[in-house]
């Protein structure tokens, strides 16, 4: 019993010195002060007042870059995958969460680095890091809605990406029930369907707090084959991989936090015959 009281002790301590670090923060780390059902509830109020972007294009072809956990701080490997979207095909790029770590001076240095979404436009998936030290509600001051989708139209098809907020570990009952809403009456007047996730479905290195609920994903999967969701695209590990279930492709990225050993994003390959995927290694 002496023993137990003393590692009891210990572990107090311990965590009475981390909260005095203020570097760390353990809301959004063991848990979100901002639950994942009223995140989704505030998202779906900015959904009534600003409709989902429809990205047009003049040609059948077209990409889409996707990368993740940048961890701003550091701007390097950011700033390259910025230039790499300026380039002519490349559409949009999309950030699937953990783009800093909570703090409001580090989301107002991540948003003033955002190019003009009018030249060239991106979407943002929130992360559990961004939900440190009450991160929520900068990230909802700033860029709005966590769940949302948006289209692109060439001129004779059109695709579908929904962005969906994991940053908790869970979808939420609310936010599951607008998915299949969505995936159900919306997605079959699509060609392709994406889904962007921050936490991945596959990988075993996981926090506390954003660990994939075992029941969440006996629904999810069959979901994504039954609706013919091409591809899932999440973050998170830091560890690249590929699973294929049924219809569908997931996708977990490598880091593309500055000082990462290989930093990546992924290229989305659209023509008109098949949705590809590349991975691009940043030098």
């Amino acid at each position: 019993m002496a023993i137990k009281l003393k590692i009891l002790l210990l572990v107090l301590i311990s965590f009475g010195f981390l909260s005095c670090n203020s570097n760390l923060d353990f809301n959004g780390f063991l848990y979100s002060p901002d639950r994942v059902d009223s995140r989704f509830e505030q998202s779906d109020a900015w959904n009534q007042t600003h409709p989902y972007k429809i990205l047009t294009v003049n040609s059948e072809n077209y990409q889409l870059l996707v990368a993740g956990d940048s961890h701003i701080g550091g701007l390097v490997n950011f700033d390259k995958l910025v230039n790499e979207a300026r380039k002519p095909g490349n559409l949009a790029f999309v950030l699937v969460g953990d783009n800093i770590t909570g703090k409001k001076e580090d989301y107002l240095r991540f948003k003033n680095e955002l190019p003009d979404f009018n030249q060239i436009p991106y979407f943002l998936v929130v992360g559990n890091h961004d939900l440190y030290f009450d991160g929520w509600k900068t990230f909802y001051e700033y860029f709005g809605s966590s769940t949302y989708y948006f289209s692109v139209q060439t001129p004779t098809e059109k695709d579908i990406y929904i962005c969906l907020d994991s940053g908790g570990g869970t979808l939420g009952g609310k936010q599951l029930s607008w998915l299949k809403n969505v995936l159900e009456t919306i997605r079959p007047n699509y060609r392709n369907c994406v889904i962007f996730s921050h936490v991945n479905f596959f990988r075993d290195h996981h926090t506390g707090s954003t660990n994939p609920l075992e029941t969440e994903l006996e629904v999810l999967l069959p979901l994504f084959a039954k609706n013919r969701v091409n591809l899932v695209v999440m973050g998170h590990d830091h560890n690249r991989a590929i699973d294929k279930l049924g219809w569908t492709t997931y996708i977990t990225m490598d880091a593309l936090l500055d000082g990462f050993p290989t930093p990546s994003f992924v290229k989305l390959e659209v023509t008109e015959t098949k949705l590809g995927y590349e991975f691009q290694d940043i030098k």
